[in-house]
């Protein structure tokens, strides 16, 4: 009764204030072009339930159990990486053509890997940092610059190929929620999901999550049914016996945005892409998201922490102290001492794809304290209380990480693991340890993999840009025992970034194997490509709190994004294809003992840290256009934006999140 009350009273200010004037404008789609789908296939919502609810199945004859990352990877993950890297061959021998290294067969060279000695060949991944919609846009545009579907991407300057032919595709908070988003929509390309097709919402932030996809009817109405549609799935989870947080909220909202299905697809699973065609044949890249564990009774996150992996067929860490994995399918499943005894549930659904998103990014609680803080002239202050009061007492409660019930994990490894003893798994956004880049996974040394590009979209700055402190956090991170060993190329301090301009252009960590000590049957890490979020053609240091985006602002983000990964498809460096391919065979032709191409030493001396340090601190950072403002929008330094401007907007915005709430 105090939810409907509550809404009545905002409905009716609501619709008073709608009657003001207000004021809109048409924005232009900028380039990137190129042909949207008209339809384009998603994952399944095989949810039992058929709907967000997760629900008890019967149990395979073979029981589900924890699986000891002693045994190094999952047998599916081992056999599908023997499809998906003999198909990574032809698309790295495109690229490498392309690119036109002198005096070497690029070509022979990856053919005669693939033939003879397939751990030769290089294996590729590609990193994406968390930041908001900042990162997800941001990466977006890395992404796009290497996908060879991309209008463009295999001409002069371009790295199109390279996404077909990595092996592993990260992220974590926003830049998982573009790696989920793609695979939630059949490994759809970013300019389709940036297109979108007739009545589809993806990828329309011009209505921040707060308000909703556009309908008919009056704008308040339609948020405030919403909510209530959130408010039900999330209440359909309580109602069959499972604990919700503030999480499942968040979650169920980006869907909207995320994923092309109606309602957000509440029966998508994680877990149902290894059900997909073109995964199952080894034609995508493997998707990991990446959360940190939070142990019983602390609130800060430090180095730590349990680094959490989600993969379509596992989910489990490698740190030692979980140090095992459990089938993503059965995450909630009455697991006791890594099995589910024969009188135990099997449960399936939990891995609804949207709370894994979300639990990768699970800064909601901030989020919407940031937002409903810049609403205090606009909306009546009983309400500002209500919605504080409502999240005060959910952050008490814990509830406002995302809630693991039942803990797979319970007294599995109860030497070293945390949470052993505890009910509940409690996980929160994976850049809150400060490894804003989603490395961890991709840098032990069972996947073996050679070269990660890292896309850096962290808000390290005054001013939103990164300084490097998501790569000096996860190199920190392996002097301690929770690093179980694996190494990391050396990177310098923050005032170094900046000082020698290594957050405004892309860098290669960890070149000369020889500089890493190895003992026993260590191997060298990956090589590192660092690319940082820098301002090209577009001031895209946007906030990470800001919820809404027209959709011009999105697409120069985006192509800004393109233009940091192409290096402005080569106009500011003719050589940089080259360059990447070089990178590219680093590892291999250490492997293989070839010799370095003079060409690849050209781009090693150029683009490599040289292990200079200039740690001086000039002030406040301030980059200027590195190509020049080829904006159609106007986008600014992300301080005076995140706020809703229209008064009726936003007292419908914060009704639904109470009615959503209270339900």
């Amino acid at each position: 009764m105090v939810a409907y009350s509550l809404l009545g009273s905002l409905l009716a200010t609501g619709i008073t204030l709608l009657q003001q004037p207000c004021f809109a404008s048409a924005e232009a789609i900028p380039a990137l072009p190129g042909p949207g789908l008209a339809d384009f296939r998603r994952a399944l919502p095989n949810s039992p339930s058929g709907g967000y609810a997760p629900k008890a199945v019967t149990c395979p004859q073979d029981r589900p159990t924890i699986r000891s990352a002693l045994d190094g990877l999952s047998d599916q993950e081992t056999k599908w990486l023997e499809l998906r890297r003999k198909a990574t061959v032809e698309p790295m021998v495109d690229l490498l053509k392309r690119a036109n290294i002198a005096d070497f067969d690029a070509a022979a060279y990856v053919n005669n890997a693939a033939t003879n000695d397939l751990s030769a060949l290089p294996n590729i991944a590609i990193a994406v940092s968390g930041g908001g919609y900042r990162a997800l846009m941001n990466g977006a545009g890395f992404v796009a610059a290497a996908d060879s579907r991309t209008t463009g991407a295999t001409k002069t300057g371009g790295i199109g190929g390279l996404l077909q032919a990595s092996t592993y595709l990260a992220g974590l908070s926003g830049g998982g929620w573009l790696v989920g988003s793609i695979f939630a929509n059949n490994f759809s390309s970013v300019e389709t999901l940036r297109d979108g097709s007739p009545g589809s919402n993806v990828w329309g932030f011009e209505n921040s999550i707060f308000k909703g996809p556009d309908e008919r009817g009056i704008s308040i109405l339609n948020t405030a049914s919403y909510w209530n549609d959130i408010g039900n799935a999330v209440g359909s989870k309580a109602d069959a016996g499972f604990e919700t947080s503030i999480t499942d909220y968040w979650g169920r909202a980006l869907s909207y945005q995320l994923v092309n299905a109606t309602d957000g697809g509440p029966a998508f699973t994680f877990s149902s892409i290894a059900k997909t065609d073109n995964f199952i044949q080894g034609q995508t890249p493997f998707p990991i998201l990446v959360a940190d564990g939070r142990s019983p009774g602390t609130k800060i996150i430090s180095l730590n922490a349990t680094v959490y992996e989600f993969g379509p067929f596992e989910m489990g860490s490698f740190d030692p102290t979980t140090f095992g994995f459990v089938p993503t399918k059965y995450i909630a499943s009455n697991f006791s001492n890594g099995v589910v005894p024969k009188d135990g549930t099997c449960i399936e659904g939990f891995d609804q794809i949207g709370f894994v998103m979300g639990t990768s990014s699970s800064l909601f609680n901030q989020f919407l304290l940031q937002n409903i803080s810049q609403f205090e002239n606009k909306v009546p202050s009983f309400v500002l209380n209500v919605v504080e009061d409502i999240l005060t007492e959910l952050g008490n409660d814990n509830n406002d990480i995302a809630q693991y019930i039942a803990n797979p994990f319970m007294g599995w490894n109860p030497a070293t693991n945390p949470t052993a003893d505890s009910v509940g798994l409690d996980l929160v956004d994976g850049g809150e340890d400060l490894q804003n880049i989603p490395l961890t996974p991709l840098i032990q040394p069972v996947r073996a993999v050679d070269i990660i590009f890292a896309v850096d979209s962290s808000a390290d700055t005054n001013f939103n840009w990164p300084n490097g402190t998501a790569m000096r956090a996860s190199y920190d991170r392996t002097f301690g025992n929770i690093a179980n060993g694996t190494l990391f190329p050396p990177v310098p301090d923050a005032n170094t970034f900046i000082n020698l301009r290594l957050n405004q252009r892309p860098t290669f960590f960890g070149c000369d194997v020889a500089n890493f000590s190895l003992s026993g049957d260590q191997i060298a890490p990956p090589l590192i490509v660092y690319v940082p979020n820098a301002p090209y053609t577009a001031q895209s240091n946007v906030s990470t709190l800001d919820p809404q985006y027209s959709n011009a602002q999105r697409n120069d983000i985006i192509r800004n994004g393109f233009d940091s990964a192409t290096q402005g498809n080569g106009t500011i460096d003719a050589k940089w294809p080259t360059c990447v391919a070089c990178a590219i065979l680093s590892r291999s032709l250490s492997k293989t003992k070839t010799a370095v191409p003079a060409a690849c030493s050209d781009c090693f001396a150029r683009y490599c840290w040289n292990g200079t340090i200039d740690a001086r601190d000039n002030g406040i950072y301030e980059p200027g256009f590195i190509i020049g403002n080829q904006t159609t929008s106007e986008i600014g330094s992300g301080a005076d934006r995140g706020v809703v401007r229209d008064g009726g907007l936003t007292v419908a915005v914060v009704a639904g999140i109470v009615v959503a709430l209270l339900l």
